[in-house]
């Protein structure tokens, strides 16, 4: 499954990364430790400051750290909790991929009420990501979102 927001916000600012030429992945492990929202924003976070992420608190800055923690979310809420956190920059693109123990795929609500607790998380990952989706695997499934670098 993948969905596409499209540039709805325009042109996104270019921007001077440190990376080797086949880029950077990190991998958090996160199954049965406390706190994991808070673990995969600081996890996020610093790995955007050792790859030279500029650190002027830009949109992007936000949307990684904001994906890392909406997917771990919605781990701990609608499965049995996060396993793994991998974030993955090709100097191009920013993928935050979050794997868990269900088999079931993830769906937006149809109606989506935003003066209603609840129900925003996916809304959130959809307006924030380039490109999101999910697919299954033998322990559960990973639901990844991607920001494109241009």
């Amino acid at each position: 499954m993948t969905n596409n927001r499209g540039t709805l916000d325009g042109n996104r600012r270019a921007t001077g990364f440190t990376l080797p030429p086949q880029g950077q992945r990190r991998r958090l492990r996160l199954a049965g430790t406390p706190k994991p929202v808070a673990r995969a924003r600081a996890f996020a976070a610093q790995a955007l400051a050792d790859w030279s992420w500029p650190g002027d608190a830009t949109d992007a800055d936000h949307d990684v750290v904001l994906l890392a923690a909406e997917l771990v979310a919605n781990a701990a809420m609608h499965a049995d909790g996060p396993l793994e956190l991998v974030v993955d920059f090709t100097g191009t693109r920013m993928r935050i991929e979050v794997a868990d123990g269900s088999p079931v795929l993830p769906a937006p609500r149809r109606l989506h009420r935003p003066g209603v607790p609840g129900g925003h998380g996916l809304v959130i990952v959809q307006r924030s990501s380039d490109r999101w989706g999910a697919s299954r695997h033998a322990r559960g499934k990973t639901v990844w979102a991607e920001i494109d670098v241009v």
